[in-house]
């Protein structure tokens, strides 16, 4: 977009998230060229000695946060990148479990702004690059990065990383990515590396992702051949051929993605021992996933979008329910238009008595009307999810559990009318 004038490093840095919004046609922008460019002439491509890249449809966060939980106790510095954010622009980019102030963010937007010349960047590449730059700044030991969307395109994918991980594969994104799933198989897998460790959490993945392993030389590490992992009641166990790690504490995130998360360190050819790993586990937690903001209700919100995240979520509510012997569900739903409403919905059904659903604002998002169809003909909608979640509390009795789903923009709404 022309006649913009690029902000001052000092600038604030909701100043400089407006001007990259307005800077580029498409929020999303699929493709290598323009954000490698700049890249290679910003020096960004290695920005530590050892980087973790993540790809897949659901269980990225939590795998991000559990390998940086774990680096963290095994005394290395870890930068995270990861998106989208809930509240606030800042969580995108940890050090050391931290977030940043706004001026540091700031420096880096402009530092990128000044390497790209006259290359336009979508928000994406550009905040991808600008969080490249502050782990370079800030020395980190080892970088953990999430893939925004697909894997082969996006951004992140133009650095030189050491161990690929792909935690699960299912239908989502079908606008960008379609609803074949060896396409996306192949899409996720573009992330591998010649020669470099590639670990694959899902079961049964689509032929084209060993078949891509196999093709340029990449070290597939497939759960249940290469490593596995079993459950008891209060302790899991992980083995990787010989090697096992017994009577390991149950994480507070999803169980699968944990598995994977140790077999991505145990090919990184880093120093971490099994007590790391063990108080890594017992710290890892990550806003938005299975988080309980209250007790007295039981309030409880995850960003569960799509079919696959939702059974998931729906099995942890069913235990819990059992658990701590609560009545009835009460669920605060908003989501995107482009997500598979009706199944994910579906999946959710079994276990939640009373439905809220709410709209989003925004192109992409879903009205309560769109929702409605799918939900029993006594429900009624909300224009909004706070007017939801309010109502949901009214109605909830205190041996009930109220819970919030369907987007990361829906948690984070709900996040801020909490504060």
């Amino acid at each position: 977009m022309s006649g913009l004038t690029a902000p001052q490093a000092t600038a604030s840095l909701s100043t400089w998230l407006k001007y990259l919004e307005q800077l580029h046609t498409s929020a999303i922008d699929l493709g290598l060229d323009r954000v490698k460019a700049v890249g290679e002439k910003a020096n960004l491509i290695k920005p530590a000695p050892c980087v973790i890249t993540v790809a897949g449809t659901n269980g990225k966060g939590s795998t991000c946060a559990m390998l940086e939980a774990i680096l963290i106790e095994a005394g290395y510095k870890v930068g995270v990148y990861s998106s989208p954010h809930l509240v606030r622009y800042n969580e995108r980019v940890r050090i050391n479990n931290e977030e940043l102030d706004d001026s540091e963010h700031s420096k880096a937007f402009a530092s990128v702004e000044a390497a790209r010349g006259d290359i336009s960047l979508s928000l994406f590449e550009f905040g991808t690059l600008a969080a490249l730059t502050l782990f370079k700044t800030h020395k980190v030991d080892v970088v953990v990065l999430e893939v925004g969307l697909g894997g082969r395109l996006d951004a992140t994918n133009i650095v030189d990383h050491d161990v690929s991980v792909i935690t699960s594969l299912a239908i989502d994104h079908v606008d960008w990515l379609g609803d074949n799933i060896d396409v996306i198989g192949y899409e996720k897998a573009g992330i591998f590396r010649s020669g470099k460790p590639a670990i694959c959490g899902q079961p049964h993945p689509p032929a084209t992702v060993p078949a891509h392993a196999d093709d340029i030389g990449a070290e597939l590490h497939q759960v249940g051949y290469q490593f596995d992992y079993q459950v008891a009641d209060d302790h899991w166990n992980w083995q990787c051929g010989a090697f096992d790690l017994p009577h390991l504490p149950l994480p507070n995130l999803p169980l699968p993605n944990a598995a994977t998360a140790l077999m991505a360190l145990g090919t990184a050819e880093l120093d971490i021992s099994e007590e790391h790993i063990i108080q890594g586990l017992s710290k890892a937690q990550l806003p938005g996933r299975m988080q309980r903001v209250s007790d007295d209700p039981l309030i409880i919100m995850d960003v569960a979008h799509n079919p696959h995240s939702a059974e998931y979520f729906a099995q942890q509510l069913n235990r819990i329910k059992q658990k701590e012997g609560k009545k009835h569900i009460h669920a605060v739903v908003a989501m995107l238009h482009d997500k598979d409403i009706a199944s994910t919905i579906a999946m959710m059904k079994d276990v939640v008595e009373h439905w809220y659903p709410a709209s989003l604002t925004g192109p992409r998002a879903a009205t309560a009307d769109e929702i409605l169809q799918y939900l029993p003909t006594d429900c009624t909608g909300f224009d909004k999810p706070e007017a939801a979640f309010d109502q949901a509390l009214t109605q909830a009795n205190r041996d009930d559990m109220v819970i919030v789903f369907g987007s990361f923009y829906t948690v984070g709404q709900i996040t801020s009318h909490l504060r």
